[in-house]
């Protein structure tokens, strides 16, 4: 789960396409029950559509001792679903392009798309993914794992050939170390939230083994801990104090000799506001990739980054629907490529009323909601590129069930006002704005800069709002600076974002209470029986009795709207043909240590 701004850099499908939610290795198994404890398909009176299947997005279904297959095998079978080309160079560079700077070099404090693929680079996590599901596999440092009798017991065998980029062994004790980090609040990762609720203790086997023991038994046990973990070196960390962390040069890539991994490439230099340089780690098991290198061009505008694709100074690029026809135009240089996704645009609310008091109401929020044309977005502004969201869950995923929402938001500017009124909000003094209390329904609106898509639709944001009585003033940031005002200094109104979820399409990281400033509720969201509900389908294995729930969960966070999910999108980009193995798609592809450029 990572954020986005509002349309993608190449470098965001990037983190999709060979990092399975950060992940280098994206590793795979057979989806089937026969051979897994995933789930088998829903049955057709779940309440989940066509358009969400489990073959989309399969979850576990039964609680069963299990041992997974081993990482050879994973990779020999996930290479056999493509044609892959063999390199007819090992000298190749990957250039591409991110719309905005890294957040820092550290897996632990990164929530930008950038940030978590450039240190999915770097460091392994615990677990890889099966790029055809997103289910977790056997990959990243874990040869293979095991689930007990009991169901919460999972012993995670550590594969004997990863070793970290300065030539040491990773151990047992490097896997508990991060462990022990991402359970410590004081780091303030937004990942410790979800961790510390999915995991009760670990232990030391033996050098190549630690045992995991989970709270409960938990459908999502494996992704949470799997995909979130990236493993980092105690013999690099253990004498900073974690105080000291996010500032030290291993954190902030000021000292390359501090940022240690055992991913496929090495971290060599990052030049604020211009690029980033990625070396090949030649010591990375089964073998090492076949790039030299990887340079990522930091943009700060998508257009020059657009340019910069078409005359050939990058290998491949996210699209804005604008640019569509100019690439569909040259077959003979590119390849366009479009696939539905588990990416949401919306905008988020501000509920700390120590902060602002406008948002408290719910049918403030569903005003804002009523009062877009979200249709007139989808057609005119992106182009067909999206679906028009009704409910948090995307339209790949298994619980995607738009005809069951209690609350549809049809374009009604009329019952905006209505709402708006019904909560006190009228304007007393003929200024444009509502007010209530003597407080205006007028201020700053924030959102990523660089993006001509997103310009075009808040400025149509901004006039359908100013419509009913709401005045925004739209104020662009860097995407690093935006994270900041939203969440280590969260004293912004309202932000407009992009999200993924993750293939268990559990939400509780964004909504649940105890989520604001260790996950990812911004918004100071809480509902106490959402919570209850969210812990009810973590807890229920048997995926067609989870459906009718997630469903219940989506129709609580519809109607609340402590974020307004605007449309789902579809992700557009394009490559350069001298790109090869690449396979872009929902959950990824092979790996990055497959690709190469060929000379043109």
């Amino acid at each position: 789960m990572r954020r986005s701004s509002h349309w993608f850099s190449r470098l965001f499908v990037i983190a999709f396409l060979f990092a399975m939610v950060g992940t280098p290795i994206v590793a795979a198994q057979d989806g089937t029950p026969e051979s897994s404890p995933i789930a088998s398909p829903a049955s057709p009176d779940s309440g989940a559509t066509d358009s969400g299947t489990p073959e989309a997005s399969p979850i576990a279904a039964t609680c069963t001792p299990y041992t997974s297959p081993n990482s050879a095998d994973v990779r020999a079978e996930i290479e056999s679903r493509y044609e892959l080309e063999q390199p007819a160079t090992m000298d190749s560079e990957y250039i591409t392009g991110s719309l905005g700077d890294l957040q820092s070099i550290n897996p632990f404090f990164v929530e930008s798309s950038p940030s978590s693929t450039v240190t999915g680079f770097i460091f392994d996590p615990l677990l890889g993914g099966d790029p055809a599901t997103g289910q977790p596999t056997a990959g990243g440092v874990t040869d293979f794992y095991e689930i007990a009798t009991d169901c919460v017991t999972y012993t995670f065998h550590l594969r004997t050939d990863k070793v970290w980029s300065d030539g040491s062994d990773l151990t047992a004790d490097d896997v508990a170390f991060t462990l022990e980090a991402m359970a410590d609040e004081s780091l303030a990762s937004p990942y410790t939230g979800s961790f510390n609720e999915a995991v009760k203790s670990w232990q030391v086997i033996d050098v190549d083994t630690i045992q995991i023991v989970a709270n409960d038994v938990l459908a999502d046990f494996l992704t949470t801990v799997g995909f979130s973990t990236f493993i980092i070196q105690k013999a690099a960390w253990e004498n900073v104090p974690r105080a000291d962390w996010v500032t030290d040069p291993g954190s902030t890539g000021q000292d390359p000799n501090r940022v240690i991994g055992t991913g496929p490439f090495k971290f060599e230099s990052w030049t604020q506001g211009q690029e980033v340089k990625l070396v090949r780690n030649d010591l990375y098991t089964p073998f090492a990739p076949y790039l030299k290198g990887i340079t990522i061009r930091i943009f700060a505008d998508g257009e020059a980054q657009f340019n910069a694709f078409l005359t050939g100074e990058l290998d491949d690029v996210g699209l804005q629907p604008s640019q569509v026809d100019t690439v569909l135009q040259q077959p003979d240089q590119f390849r366009f490529y479009e696939y539905p996704d588990r990416t949401f645009t919306y905008y988020e609310f501000n509920l700390n009323p120590d902060t602002t008091v406008r948002f408290q109401d719910p049918r403030v929020r569903q005003a804002f909601m009523f009062a877009l044309d979200r249709q007139s977005i989808v057609d005119n502004i992106l182009l067909g590129h999206a679906v028009v969201a009704n409910g948090p869950q995307p339209v790949i995923s298994y619980a995607y069930a738009p005809d069951q929402m209690n609350t549809v938001y049809n374009y009604d500017p009329e019952q905006a006002k209505q709402l708006l009124a019904e909560a006190g909000w009228v304007d007393t003094n003929g200024d444009g704005s509502v007010d209530k209390d003597g407080v205006e329904m007028a201020f700053d609106f924030l959102y990523s800069e660089g993006d001509a898509t997103a310009d075009t639709m808040v400025a149509y944001m901004q006039e359908a709002w100013k419509a009913v009585g709401i005045l925004i003033t739209p104020k662009t940031l860097e995407f690093s600076a935006l994270i900041e005002a939203t969440t280590t200094t969260p004293t912004f109104e309202m932000a407009l974002y992009g999200f993924y979820w993750d293939s268990t399409f559990f939400q509780d990281i964004m909504f649940g209470c105890d989520m604001y400033q260790i996950g990812f509720n911004d918004m100071k969201y809480c509902n106490p029986e959402l919570d209850a509900l969210g812990n009810q389908i973590k807890r229920t294995i048997d995926i067609n009795e989870r459906i009718p729930l997630m469903i219940q969960y989506s129709n609580i966070v519809n109607d609340e709207q402590p974020i307004g999910v605007m449309h789902f999108s579809t992700t557009i980009g394009a490559e350069a043909l001298r790109l090869k193995n690449s396979f872009p798609g929902p959950w990824g592809g092979p790996g990055i240590e497959y690709i190469w450029v060929a000379d043109q």
